[in-house]
């Protein structure tokens, strides 16, 4: 059993014993803190929190505890039922709440479930706010309400129609254009909430022949939800079978976004961001960010048309705190997460669908020659499992002092450059792994590369 405390919020697998697992012990108790920190920040106030879950089979479980505990604190809950993160997200503002959570382990398998909480704005709370939730948590500080003072459920499953009309309003989102390409689209919503709310937006934006695989919203997820490469060998046949323009993977909570090209070769989710920042700076001339471990190609993409690309820590608190620095006009993560700041400052793959297929649309080209217009970049990613003799620090630092030649980052974890190579290691926040990413001009260089350092992390940890 597993719970894990992070920037990426309250995250563990369901059972167990408390404290080790993400019991029903453990819900109400980090909802309770949460509900009394918002309660703390705004005294007097009647407090309102949007509420909204992926379709994984504890969510109803955990859904229920959450809500009845913010209850019994005297806080009125707008439940969305089934949503999406990013819905929630923009839910939040819209509602007046002074906050939100979103029940979701995101790419996680099914075993997990999370709480990740928002602010008023409808953004992830700072990692100094989640400290202070952390500690009223482990604290007795606790007082629920009186009974004529119990909070309210509101239910309200307007959100799938209000988020999909937010962004048909938006400025670069061309449905007309889109309606007019006649894209044959097949989608993978790996049994979740993107079987309801992807092909909502896609009829929505005018696309009539739609392939649905995996798109029942039962949790049942029939391989491992993450929307890499190796999970995706269901739609690649989707997509050739049905002779299909493309073909969309989003993850449980649809906050994630890749694509796979027409003859079944994936799109890259390292390039779904590289794509879109590419038709937004076409448009619309700024900043960009992505963070540490994304590829190269959005830097390149984003000099060239004139203007700065910023590095931020992994983490989507840490990447929108820099894109606001920085007034980025679009940003997000090489995960296939698009953060795009005229819609909402958060990772939302139904803006990135109706985004890229814009793009897609006007740019007059099928998806593999858009794909090869940009500079050619290839990310090995790999993990080595934490044990607990394992010191992160200290092997970091090993590890830097052997290429202290090389420039270096500690802003994340460690990332060293060699020419337009690069590798990053860090501390996942939400498994308990070392991540190890590496990038070069070709996969054979980018796996060699990753190789070469997890060899000299195993030699230095005594790992053989």
């Amino acid at each position: 059993m597993t719970l894990i405390k992070s920037i990426s919020g309250i995250r563990g697998t369901i059972g167990g014993t408390v404290d080790n697992g993400l019991t029903p012990i453990d819900a109400v108790k980090f909802a309770a803190a949460y509900g009394s920190w918002l309660m703390e920040r705004n005294p007097g106030e009647k407090i309102r929190v949007v509420i909204g879950r992926d379709a994984r089979i504890s969510g109803a479980m955990i859904s229920d505890l959450v809500v009845s505990t913010l209850l019994g604190l005297g806080i009125d809950v707008i439940n969305l039922g089934l949503s999406t993160t990013p819905t929630v997200e923009v839910a939040v503002p819209l509602e007046n709440a002074q906050g939100g959570i979103i029940l979701t382990a995101s790419h996680n398998p099914k075993q997990w479930n999370a709480l990740k909480l928002l602010n008023h704005t409808g953004e992830f709370i700072s990692d100094e706010d989640g400290k202070e939730v952390l500690r009223l948590a482990e604290s007795n500080e606790l007082t629920f309400c009186e009974v004529d003072d119990l909070g309210k459920v509101i239910p309200n499953d307007s959100y799938l129609q209000k988020h999909i009309d937010h962004i048909l309003a938006l400025d670069l989102v061309d449905v007309a254009a889109i309606k007019a390409a006649n894209f044959k689209i097949a989608v993978d919503s790996v049994n979740s909430s993107g079987g309801i709310f992807v092909t909502a937006l896609l009829q929505a934006l005018g696309v009539e022949t739609i392939y649905s695989i995996h798109d029942t919203p039962n949790g049942q997820f029939p391989h491992n939800p993450e929307p890499l490469p190796e999970n995706l060998k269901d739609l690649s046949n989707e997509v050739v079978k049905q002779q299909a323009d493309l073909g969309i993977a989003v993850d449980p909570d649809v906050d994630r976004l890749c694509f796979v090209c027409q003859d079944g070769s994936m799109f890259g989710e390292e390039y779904t961001l590289v794509a879109v920042a590419d038709y937004v700076l076409s448009h619309t001339p700024g900043n960009t960010v992505s963070n540490l471990s994304s590829t190269r190609a959005l830097r390149d993409v984003t000099e060239q048309k004139g203007q700065k690309y910023h590095a931020a820590a992994v983490g989507e608190v840490n990447v929108v705190t820099l894109m606001k620095a920085s007034k980025a006009v679009i940003g997000g993560e090489g995960n296939g997460g698009v953060i795009y700041p005229a819609s909402h400052y958060g990772r939302d793959a139904l803006v990135g669908i109706a985004l890229f297929l814009t793009h897609l649309a006007k740019s007059g080209k099928d998806i593999l020659s858009l794909r090869k217009s940009y500079p050619s970049y290839f990310i090995s990613k790999n993990k080595i499992d934490l044990t607990p003799d394992l010191n992160m620090d200290i092997l970091l630092k090993k590890v830097a002092e052997k290429y202290k030649n090389q420039p270096i980052s500690t802003i994340d974890g460690l990332k060293i450059e060699f020419d337009k190579q690069w590798v990053h290691l860090r501390k996942s926040n939400t498994e308990p792994i070392i991540r190890i990413y590496s990038e070069s001009s070709t996969a054979a260089e980018a796996d060699a590369l990753a190789h070469r350092i997890i060899s000299d992390i195993k030699t230095i940890a005594n790992l053989h």
